[in-house]
């Protein structure tokens, strides 16, 4: 039976210490934490893993680690995509060997004259053809500058092995469009917790967010609401949590999200460059807006 992607999926930080080096050892004390939640599983190098900063052998210390302390019961959905299709299949069954349940694959993006539908089909057709476990495709326009379209998804959710999609860009008529296109029981999920309650409402079945890293309880129970109808507090918790996404995402991003982390008594520990660490005066705010939300 292939893996399910109902539910929240938070898209875990990849620890470091303060010289550079993979923490792994904070990394299991971190998915200590989010194993006691109600998240369904996690996503484990996307885009706030860092993982265009890791190394081939980094990657697959990062799989082996979470694979050994995930909780029963839980997805562990493994970043896998690269340039080519044939170093992401590699990598996917190297991740598959350790653990991984779901190959979530992003975009090829660095030929982007030539990434149209006809390659993308071409890439994910070819990863799934190969692939030992289930592929979600993955698609982040404000990070790859490229994107795909409603028609090339639907073609792709008739491939048996491409269960489902997680979609950052967050434009509402679109989803709308592959939700209508896509065949029965392929698996949309919101690529942010800011417009969770709308992609739910339109038949997502769940979300990638951000959020649910610091704020796995929140995001969770927002999602829970959107799937039962319950749209008046679905709603309300939606806007609550508006400003805290914003500040962990778009704001101030990676850095932010690991500076929250140590807010709520997780390690987050420093970013790698190009990114580059908060000053002072952003922790402060980042600190004021979550204990705003009533998030910490």
């Amino acid at each position: 039976m292939a893996a399910s992607l109902t539910g929240i999926f938070p898209p875990i930080p990849t620890p470091f210490t303060a010289d550079g080096e993979l923490a792994l050892d904070k990394l299991k004390a971190n998915l200590a934490f989010w194993n006691k939640t109600d998240i369904a599983g996690y996503v484990v190098l996307g885009s706030n893993g860092e993982f265009p900063f890791l190394s081939e052998e980094e990657k697959l210390a990062v799989f082996e680690t979470v694979g050994q302390h995930i909780a029963p019961g839980k997805v562990f959905v493994a970043g896998t995509g690269c340039e080519s299709a044939r170093n992401t299949i590699a990598l996917t069954r190297r991740a598959a060997e350790l653990g991984a349940q779901v190959a979530m694959v992003v975009t090829p993006n660095y030929y982007k004259p030539k990434m149209d539908a006809a390659a993308f089909v071409a890439f994910y057709q070819a990863v799934a053809d190969a692939s030992p476990i289930p592929v979600a495709i993955y698609t982040m326009p404000p990070y790859t500058g490229v994107d795909i379209t409603a028609d090339a998804v639907a073609r792709l959710s008739q491939h048996p092995n491409i269960i489902g999609m997680k979609d950052s860009g967050g434009a509402m008529a679109k989803y709308a469009d592959m939700l209508r296109q896509v065949r029965p029981g392929f698996q949309l999920l919101a690529g942010s917790a800011s417009f969770l309650l709308p992609a739910v409402a339109l038949g997502a079945s769940g979300g990638v967010c951000a959020l649910a890293v610091v704020a796995p309880r929140q995001t969770v129970e927002l999602y829970r609401l959107a799937a039962a109808g319950n749209v008046a507090e679905a709603r309300t918790l939606q806007y609550r949590l508006m400003a805290p996404n914003a500040a962990l995402t778009t704001g101030f991003g990676i850095a932010g999200l690991k500076y929250a982390c140590e807010l709520i008594g997780l390690y987050g520990g420093p970013v790698r460059l190009p990114l580059l660490p908060l000053g002072e005066k952003e922790q402060g705010r980042i600190r004021a807006i979550l204990d705003e939300a009533g998030l910490l």
